[in-house]
């Protein structure tokens, strides 16, 4: 599988975080399903830990549903929230808690599971790690049930390889009907250039853009990732105007799509505010509003995330822990995404 990550440079990481930057890190487990003998592309074989909150795994959950591979491919749901300074193991972990309440709602969250798939009824994402001799924590997971073993945990590697394999992993849908993400062949030659160019230009600008501003403690540095933010919404928006392609590469739904949507989804209800990107709405943008209002209406893109989970996740890590309630206007989210009329 030709390279699918745009990864961000590592030099110097631990002084520019220092400084108040923010730097995310590499993944670690690369392996490639269906290419690498450990790992055959097979029906019910494979499983995925996500936090619905979190962008990365949204990307992971709308593959699944897209592709038909809700049957076929597992998957556990963590809480929203980090663990706290008394967790008897480690705080700030992802945790597999379907108890924990959340603040937002006084109640559980339904979606929020136990952890299934390993047969250790671990309860922090990073004992599925600790359980390879692996330090890292993060989520998403794509994880070997007959195995034991994590296969990938870089998402756009997920991604892609789920595009690739979907008929061998079962798909519930015909491959006519099925999204062909990232088309192959020497016809798709142009398509494919387009789409990464796309890829590179939406992770640095919009999907790693929005935590530059929101996590950074530096002004320059947030005020550089901010007006990137924009500039590439921008961007997009007159792509979409041009000629009125109802998708960023023209008549049909690809990757380039796929990886932009978690990020517009939380812009107006969650990032607006808490990242610190309030220089307008989605709403303000008519052309993008209505390209997120499409890709929401597609089958199983609304039932792929939770904005409630998003909210939780976000506003319950702040200083008080207090989710806020909105926007109200011009109607709640993620109801105005039905309303493509909106944003006119």
């Amino acid at each position: 599988m030709t390279k699918t990550s745009v990864e961000e440079a590592q030099t110097n990481a631990a002084a520019r975080r220092a400084k108040g930057e923010f730097v995310r890190g590499v993944s670690g487990f690369r392996s490639v399903l269906g290419e690498d003998p450990d790992f055959p592309a097979e029906p019910n074989r494979y499983h995925l830990f996500v936090a619905f909150n979190c962008p990365w795994c949204h990307r992971v959950t709308l593959t699944r549903n897209v592709l038909g591979l809700q049957n076929s491919i597992t998957m556990d749901v963590a809480f929203p929230g980090r663990t706290g300074q008394g967790d008897p193991i480690e705080p700030n972990r992802w945790e597999f808690n379907p108890a924990r309440i959340a603040s937002l709602t006084s109640t559980t969250l339904p979606e929020c599971t136990t952890e299934t798939a390993t047969g250790q009824n671990f309860r922090l994402a990073k004992q599925i790690y600790e359980a390879e001799g692996s330090g890292e924590a993060s989520v998403p997971i794509l994880y070997d049930k007959k195995s034991k073993r994590i296969v990938a945990n870089e998402s756009a590697e997920i991604i892609r390889m789920l595009d690739v394999q979907a008929h061998a992993l079962g798909s519930t849908l015909v491959d006519d009907c099925r999204p062909n993400l990232y088309p192959s062949g020497d016809d798709y030659l142009e398509l494919r250039q387009d789409i990464d160019a796309l890829n590179e230009q939406i992770y640095v600008g919009i999907n790693n853009g929005a935590y530059k501003a929101g996590f950074s403690s530096d002004q320059a540095v947030y005020a550089t990732a901010f007006t990137a933010y924009f500039d590439t919404l921008s961007a997009l928006e007159t792509r979409l105007a041009t000629d009125n392609r109802p998708f960023l590469t023209g008549e049909a739904f690809t990757e380039a799509d796929l990886r932009l949507f978690p990020t517009l989804y939380r812009h107006d209800p969650v990032y607006y505010v808490r990242m610190k990107l309030n220089g307008a709405r989605i709403l303000d943008y008519p052309h993008l509003w209505r390209w997120l209002c499409r890709v929401y209406a597609l089958p199983g893109v609304a039932d792929s995330n939770s904005l409630v989970h998003c909210r939780q996740g976000y506003f319950g890590r702040s200083w008080n822990n207090v989710v806020p309630l909105g926007p109200l206007q011009p109607m709640p989210y993620p109801e105005a995404y039905l309303h493509p009329e909106l944003g006119l």
